[in-house]
């Protein structure tokens, strides 16, 4: 019987050491904003590319906690700590493009090609969709990239991976990828945001073309971004979708496009 109650007692003390040891995984611990502040290194150009890597492993580390997996969070801000305190770790992996290629196609979403699979719109009851530049309150940041994008005739395309605002003729773009899950894929399309309405519940952007139209626009030329200075390639493209969109005003002329037949 004491036997059992040392056993019973050495048990309970296990126990609480380990939950201990769980709780000790405090996301602040990491400090990641205030090393940002403080470390010229991380704050360089060059770097900001870690600084993103480091605030998407934090996130990681919260859902890791946010799941019970507290053993797993620890582990992780280990090496978020470990980034911090020596940037140049993060340029040490490997150089073989093809197990890099191989690392993200493990990643990638199972989208069919630009337009294979039929969406869900019709349902009775169904409200209209809705013009960018009609919504209120106006769209987060985080209600557009991730989002579910389709034609006017409800063939998913994919999602949109990416946002480009501000350019200096006032076109706003979605890059809409079909591939890809961490980089914006080989077969993304550029997107004036102009020419997307959205369904109601936020859930679903809809393109104003139909999903043959849809394999008439070019596929975005480099995943750098390179065509951004290329006003050639942007003319032919947003060309393009003026041509299958007649009649969808300048976003600085203040007037509301016309929205789609699929409401």
């Amino acid at each position: 019987m004491t036997f059992l109650k040392s056993f019973a007692a050495g048990a309970f003390l296990l126990a609480m050491s380990s939950s201990a040891s769980w709780a000790a995984c405090n996301i602040s611990d990491a400090q990641l904003e205030e090393a940002v502040l403080e470390n010229a290194e991380l704050r360089a150009p060059e770097n900001r590319y870690l600084v993103h890597d480091l605030r998407a492993l934090r996130d990681a580390a919260f859902l890791l906690w946010n799941y019970g997996m507290e053993e797993d969070c620890e582990r992780l801000l280990g090496n978020i700590r470990e980034l911090i305190a020596a940037p140049h770790m993060a340029r040490l992996g490997t150089n073989d493009e093809d197990e890099a290629d191989q690392q993200l196609a493990a990643g990638e979403p199972q989208w069919h090609r630009l337009g294979q699979i039929q969406g869900s719109r019709g349902e009775p009851g169904e409200e209209a969709l809705v013009s960018i530049n009609d919504l209120d309150p106006g769209l987060l940041a985080s209600e557009i990239i991730g989002a579910e994008v389709r034609t006017s005739d409800d063939m998913i395309v994919g999602e949109v991976r990416n946002v480009v605002i501000g350019t200096k003729d006032r076109w706003d773009y979605v890059i809409v990828a079909s591939d890809g899950f961490f980089v914006a894929g080989k077969d993304s399309l550029v997107v004036p945001l102009r020419y997307l309405v959205i369904d109601q519940t936020r859930k679903s952007f809809y393109l104003r073309i139909s999903n043959d139209q849809v394999k008439t626009v070019p596929l975005m030329p480099d995943q750098d971004y390179v065509w951004l200075s290329d006003e050639t390639w942007r003319a032919t493209n947003d060309a393009i979708f003026q041509s299958l969109i007649p009649g969808i005003a300048d976003n600085s002329s203040g007037a509301t496009p016309a929205v789609s037949s699929t409401e």
